[in-house]
């Protein structure tokens, strides 16, 4: 038992001297640098590397490389108001027949536009740049109030994708002046039916005035991706022997305060 104790004892020693002997380190500062991954790299590949990425390579070029239309000009999405972001809220109008809904207007985030399209031959991968998540297209209804909300909350954002036939005035400072919708001044007792897409629908990038929707309609089957329904559009001008066209039309209006 003696010797059980020395030995204990003798270990319990051992261990504070080892942890007296450790070093401690503290954090004095952070420094960070920035580095650029342009093609300097490229001067020098790696053949090993593109060896082992060559079949891989070759499944995503054989998927994403099918051509799907024509853009007659180099099309980009900005605020408050642009050729891409008019056309894919136009292409959402004309895809809901397929869902047999006849909807007042669209509007689209200009937040999900992730990439514009060059002019000239359109490939099933510059439609997934374009649109790359998951969103689908989405049917609700709101109030004529709630309605001017969403506009409201779209001059604040200074400006998201909308249809033609919408007119919204904004001030400079994005306040909405004005809003109507084929001629006509917003009703806040009329129900309109509005094509967005379900990411939009739920209240997101500041829209809220969705919330109060009525009457949602949301596939979610990945066939309903707004990719497809984009790519289909193009392909059906494509077999009209049509360029995919669009143009700044003054849907948003900015005048001085």
């Amino acid at each position: 038992m003696k010797q059980e104790k020395k030995l204990i004892a003798g270990l319990i020693v051992l261990s504070l001297a080892a942890a007296s002997c450790r070093s401690h380190y503290e954090l004095n500062s952070v420094e960070r640098s920035r580095i650029l991954v342009d093609r300097r790299y490229d001067v020098q590949p790696d053949a090993s590397i593109e060896a082992f990425l060559a079949p891989f390579k070759q499944k995503v070029d054989k998927e994403m490389n099918p051509v799907v239309g024509k853009a007659a000009k180099y099309l980009e999405a900005k605020r408050p108001e642009s050729p891409l972001s008019n056309l894919l809220c136009d292409i959402l109008m004309w895809g809901s027949k397929s869902y047999n809904e006849k909807p007042d207007f669209s509007v689209y985030n200009i937040g999900g536009i992730r990439a514009a399209i060059a002019q000239g031959e359109v490939t099933k991968g510059n439609i997934v740049d374009v649109a790359p998540f998951e969103n689908k297209i989405c049917f609700l209804s709101l109030k004529g109030d709630a309605v001017m909300q969403l506009f409201n909350q779209i001059a604040m954002r200074k400006g998201e994708g909308v249809s033609h036939g919408v007119e919204l005035t904004m001030t400079e400072d994005w306040k909405l002046v004005s809003a109507r919708l084929n001629g006509e001044e917003i009703n806040p007792e009329r129900t309109y039916r509005i094509v967005t897409i379900d990411y939009a629908a739920q209240g997101n990038d500041g829209m809220s005035a969705f919330k109060q929707k009525t009457d949602l309609v949301s596939p979610q089957e990945e066939e309903n991706n707004v990719r497809y329904i984009i790519m289909d559009y193009f392909r059906e001008k494509m077999n009209e022997g049509k360029a995919v066209d669009s143009d700044v039309e003054g849907r948003i209006k900015i005048v001085g305060n």
